[in-house]
């Protein structure tokens, strides 16, 4: 083979290599810095928590048909951010096990991980405070791509209201 050409396929090799090494260590550092790159976004999402987020179910009793009633909600209004493959129990009591496990920010900008226990007669939840470094080692990066998208979203819809409500005052005034 030419020396020319193993030459530079030696150097492609290197080089190749070098990539791989910078790769992992800005992943690396990507990494460290997600969790507080999250807690900045959920602090700037939190005041539009309020508007858009959900009441979330706390404990409910479930009539035969399914049907809930009896249902109590947690004080604050949380938007969902991930779904977990459910642990096996739960933490504050082992003998209750994990049907549903997801992520939430609440109105005060704090994450949860919220774990449902599902039986005939009953659902009960868990609502775990979770830092914004273990909501990125649970739930992955899809976390700050859901925050943004939350945040997205209410932005459109506020344009749509008030361009609606120009429309009105518009129709109004004429």
């Amino acid at each position: 083979m030419d020396p020319i050409i193993e030459e530079g396929y030696a150097r492609l090799l290197e080089t190749i290599e070098d990539l791989q090494e910078k790769k992992e260590g800005t992943a690396g550092e990507l990494r460290e810095r997600i969790g507080a790159l999250v807690a900045r976004m959920a602090v700037d999402t939190a005041p539009a928590v309020g508007t858009i987020g959900l009441e979330i179910l706390r404990r409910a009793k479930r009539e035969a048909s399914g049907e809930l009633y009896d249902q109590e909600y947690y004080r604050n209004k949380m938007i969902v951010l991930g779904k977990a493959e459910p642990l096996p129990f739960r933490p504050d009591d082992p003998t209750k096990p994990v049907d549903t496990q997801v992520c939430v920010l609440d109105e005060e900008g704090k994450f949860y991980e919220m774990m449902y226990t599902t039986t005939d007669i009953r659902v009960d939840s868990y609502a775990g405070p979770i830092t914004p470094e273990e909501a990125i080692d649970i739930y992955g990066c899809d976390l700050a791509l859901m925050l943004y998208r939350a945040l997205y979203e209410y932005a459109d819809k506020e344009e749509e209201l008030m361009a609606a409500l120009a429309r009105a005052l518009e129709y109004i005034a004429s």
